[in-house]
């Protein structure tokens, strides 16, 4: 594979020497086996969207464009969800402990995106209210 530090030598046009790298790549085999080599390349049926590769790739790496902090807003959300759901005692302290991590994390060291908003978890009235609704 070609260093990405390696320069144009003088007096080659760029076209010719990208040309060479491209070739020497395919001698050497680094083209072969590509995942969806031989395929069509999806999103190009349909309506024209400039952005369809982004969002293909957004899709495949279960990926997502919200801010860092939405996103660790979401997560702990999620995270309550699943305490609630727990079937355990042990299974709710783990998922809040984990959250929390991230939330400290963030607080000590702030992420890009709108304000964060978010505490740590009250880990034993989580688990309190976990017990409680058991109860019922």
């Amino acid at each position: 594979m070609v260093a990405v530090t390696e320069r144009k030598p003088a007096g080659l046009s760029f076209e010719s020497w990208i040309d060479r790298q491209i070739r020497e790549a395919q001698d050497r085999g680094e083209f072969d086996n590509l995942p969806g080599a031989g395929k069509p390349l999806g999103g190009l049926s349909g309506a024209h969207d400039e952005l369809w590769w982004v969002k293909e790739k957004l899709r495949r790496e279960e990926g997502t464009a919200l801010p860092p902090t939405l996103l660790l807003r979401k997560e702990a959300a999620a995270a309550r969800e699943a305490a609630g759901r727990a079937s355990s005692e042990a299974e709710v302290r783990r998922i809040l402990g984990e959250v929390n991590e991230r939330i400290s994390d963030a607080i000590r060291k702030p992420l890009s995106g709108p304000p964060l908003n978010l505490m740590p978890f009250d880990v034993e009235h989580v688990v309190e209210q976990w017990r409680e609704q058991r109860q019922h």
